[in-house]
């Protein structure tokens, strides 16, 4: 059975081809604290980048995102931080 920061690397990836991502496991610091359902993936931070998120507002993109991972926010995983960014432009 994969994990599930492995299921959301790859619907991530799928989704919106990033330059930049990172899943971290936080759950370890939320032990026994509420939402723990002591699986060891209750809490995760997400720091992705990508073009898909040009001229969207940080709503939209968590919103983009949470789209992207289906069931797993809310319903699998307790909570998700997300940082999401473009691509800085280079001149």
């Amino acid at each position: 059975m994969a994990s599930i920061a492995n299921e959301m690397d790859a619907l991530l990836r799928k989704a919106f081809s990033p330059s930049v991502l990172e899943i971290i496991n936080d759950s370890a610091k939320h032990s026994g604290h509420s939402g723990d359902d002591g699986s060891g993936e209750s809490h995760f931070t997400i720091v992705i980048e990508s073009g898909a998120f040009t001229g969207k507002s940080r709503l939209e993109r968590q919103r983009m995102i949470n789209g992207a991972l289906g069931d797993i926010p809310g319903d699998r995983v307790h909570a998700l931080a997300i940082k999401a960014s473009a691509p800085e432009k280079q001149s």
